[in-house]
């Protein structure tokens, strides 16, 4: 028996057993997991038609869904919510509709020898059952949708709780998903008094979670006692370097939109940059214009506000922290005051970092920018190979050798050469964390393969080439397991 409401012979705790959310979880997984025996591989059409019933949600709703984040966040930017939500989702969509036919072909796979007069091996994808989704509140819509493509591609049912950040929109998903989706092929839930841990405590065919490392932890060792299969996308601090070869103008153009685009939150986003030695006060003036020229006006509806505000203060009192500790900030909207209770915080760089401060020591997700010097770009790899593996890794130099030196020597979940952030928008990539930043991947043919099983089906022929083995093992067997030794020698 464990204490602290954990597994007492594997099953629920009696607290989460007995409240009204784990309630209502196992009622929605028990009917899911019986239409999914009922149809356990649902025919191509049917796939495409869920591809397609979720296409028109999106559509049919768009401002509803733009309107609805607008709203969880107080003042959030509708360009950034369209273009990097709605737009991801359907291009998704229209991908792997195109794609789908061929992932589902089964693969032939070679045949050893010995067994193969008339035999076959071969690979078939097939659905998992019902997939557990965890959404956090930074990108509620594709956070939520995304990974429903991928697993409605793959021929499984979803149940999808949101963030307790996402209120407006968790109810706006509830009200609409009746209208394209049964209950037994999608369902979405709010987070009513943090119900997490009761969502993922129920036995799933598999477990997506986006978030942060410390409740992936706890997802994960929650779903260990149904032996639930999880896919964790975590965060971390994804750090970015410019050589002294890359036109340090080109480096803060991109570097600034990435830190900007929604405040800074997201768990893709640079965290800290390696400048070389001597380009501090370059690069400081290069900041200063372009974000006074992208961002002349802190409240304006284009600069995205931070979601509530104990996350506004975790900001303030890491920047606060910095400075105490001689940090030299510099404010890259200076004058600018955010109106009470829209809670934009101003784009900051921080000189003079070190790793006793709270910015670096714990992931930012907002618009504060640590910038550390190097000379030389081995000081760089051993300081980022010190720390947790990154989700992404961002290095900006046109030197092909430096561009293999620091791919081989840091690991990370993604990479983005000479830019940040974009290798997640590419559908026919990965994505995925490593290490502390997550494990598993999904987007495109590798999320399909993340919601199916891959199943391995070997065919006997008409001819049963191990007859020649059987015991007692004779001069015959004796003579061909030799030959087949030296053969492989």
């Amino acid at each position: 028996m464990q204490q602290n409401g954990s597994v007492i012979n594997n099953e629920p705790a009696t607290g989460l057993v007995q409240s009204a959310e784990f309630k209502q979880f196992a009622g929605c997984l028990a009917e899911q997991k019986l239409a999914y025996h009922a149809d356990p591989v649902p025919s191509y059409n049917q796939r495409i038609a869920d591809l397609n019933a979720l296409q028109a949600l999106i559509r049919d709703n768009e401002t509803a869904l733009v309107d609805a984040v607008n709203s969880d966040y107080g003042s959030r930017c509708r360009f950034e919510t369209r273009f990097s939500e709605i737009l991801m989702v359907l291009e998704d969509i229209a991908r792997t509709k195109k794609q789908l036919k061929k992932w589902l072909k089964p693969q032939k796979r070679h045949i050893d020898w010995l067994l193969f007069p008339t035999s076959s091996c071969s690979v078939i994808a097939q659905p998992l059952g019902v997939v557990g989704v965890i959404v956090p509140w930074n990108f509620p819509i594709m956070l939520s949708l995304a990974p429903l493509v991928a697993i409605f591609a793959a021929g499984n049912r979803a149940m999808v709780k949101m963030s307790e950040n996402s209120e407006q929109l968790a109810q706006l998903l509830i009200k609409l998903a009746p209208q394209y989706f049964p209950a037994h092929k999608l369902q979405f839930f709010a987070d009513n008094n943090g119900s997490g841990p009761a969502f993922s405590a129920q036995p799933f065919n598999h477990l997506f979670f986006t978030g942060s490392a410390q409740t992936g932890r706890a997802v994960m060792a929650s779903a260990a006692k149904n032996l639930t299969p999880v896919t964790l996308e975590l965060g971390g601090k994804s750090p970015a370097v410019v050589a002294p070869d890359f036109p340090l103008h080109k480096a803060a153009d991109r570097i600034l939109w990435a830190k900007a685009f929604n405040a800074g939150q997201i768990c893709t986003n640079v965290d800290y940059l390696f400048l070389p030695h001597g380009s501090e006060a370059e690069f400081t003036e290069l900041a200063q214009k372009l974000v006074a020229k992208r961002y002349p006006d802190i409240n304006h509806n284009d600069y995205t506000a931070i979601i509530d505000e104990r996350s506004y203060q975790r900001l303030q009192h890491a920047l606060d922290d910095a400075i105490a500790q001689g940090a030299t900030a510099v404010n890259l909207m200076p004058g600018q005051v955010s109106e009470i209770g829209l809670r934009k915080f101003p784009l900051t760089l921080l000189f003079n970092v070190s790793d006793s401060m709270l910015v670096m020591q714990r992931e930012i997700f907002g618009p504060l920018l640590p910038v550390k010097t190097y000379s030389d770009p081995k000081d760089v790899v051993h300081y980022i190979n010190a720390q947790p593996r990154p989700l992404a890794f961002y290095p900006f130099t046109n030197n092909k050798a430096l561009q293999q030196f620091y791919l081989q020597q840091v690991m990370s979940g993604g990479v983005t050469i000479n830019h940040a952030i974009l290798h997640v928008s590419q559908h026919d990539l990965p994505f995925g964390g490593v290490g502390e930043s997550g494990m598993g991947h999904y987007h495109g043919f590798e999320g399909f393969q993340t919601f199916s099983k891959l199943r391995p089906i070997f065919k006997q022929g008409a001819y049963n080439s191990v007859s020649m083995l059987l015991p007692p093992y004779g001069w015959l067997a004796n003579r061909l397991t030799d030959w087949l030794i030296k053969l492989k020698s």
